[in-house]
């Protein structure tokens, strides 16, 4: 494995450097990060990252199957229209986590921010999945139109809640996964809450056993059943919009 230090390393250089490293190094490990933007971006698949410290904006950004592995907390457009791949986040995340993301999937340990699964969206077999061991800030799952965004709100008052305002506004596709009942007033209202089946209990339990075992959690209290589903209520809600000739 190849170690680079980014201290002071301009972003620029730093994501060169990594171009060229990955020709003859597929597993990189990345020390003293610092908000260096655009990590990973591009990546194609059997590249490793392993990112220690805090990297900056944008990081994965159309990323193409690589895996990224980051030992601290993650800035925010995470995962920008991320293609494919896996990232790993061992802390919390900023806003905007999985911008129009397409495929892939995107383990955070805590919170992430605002915005989050905004615009994500699949196609055929490309089924994105976030998932947050915390909250969520309000207008998670905005314009949503694919894949799937879990939220296990460990750690975190039951007195608050487990998102914030304004979830699934605008949603069209895919779906929000709660292990909590949040109040009706919190959603757009193009979101609605609908039946877990045991299709869902399957594929939550795919990935809260995966986060148990990459983060050294012990879940077995948490009842995948009694997880809240919500989808959206139209599947094309602005066909209204648009001129029909």
């Amino acid at each position: 494995m190849k170690t680079i230090d980014a201290l002071n390393i301009y972003y620029r250089e730093l994501n060169n450097l990594i171009d060229n490293t990955i020709e003859t190094e597929k597993t990189i490990s990345l020390k003293n990060v610092f908000g260096q933007r655009y990590i990973g971006r591009g990546l194609p698949e059997k590249v490793k990252l392993k990112i220690y410290g805090v990297p900056g904006n944008d990081m994965a950004a159309y990323m193409d199957g690589a895996e990224l592995e980051i030992f601290g907390n993650a800035q925010d457009a995470v995962g920008n229209t991320m293609n494919n791949g896996r990232i790993i986040v061992h802390g919390n995340c900023g806003d905007t986590l999985g911008y129009a993301m397409r495929g892939g999937e995107i383990y955070v340990e805590g919170n992430v921010g605002y915005r989050v699964g905004i615009h994500m969206k699949e196609y055929k077999e490309m089924k994105p999945v976030i998932v947050a061991g915390g909250k969520a800030g309000e207008f998670l799952g905005e314009y949503m139109a694919g894949g799937a965004i879990i939220l296990l709100g460990l750690n975190f008052s039951k007195n608050g809640s487990i998102v914030g305002r304004f979830c699934g506004t605008g949603m069209h596709g895919g779906a929000i996964y709660l292990n909590d009942n949040a109040n009706e007033y919190m959603f757009g209202k193009e979101a609605v809450k609908v039946a877990i089946t045991d299709t869902d209990i399957a594929f939550l339990k795919k990935h809260i056993d995966f986060y148990s075992e990459t983060f050294k959690k012990d879940l077995k209290h948490l009842k995948i059943e009694s997880f809240s589903k919500y989808a959206a209520v139209n599947k094309n809600p602005y066909s209204n919009m648009y001129c029909v000739y």
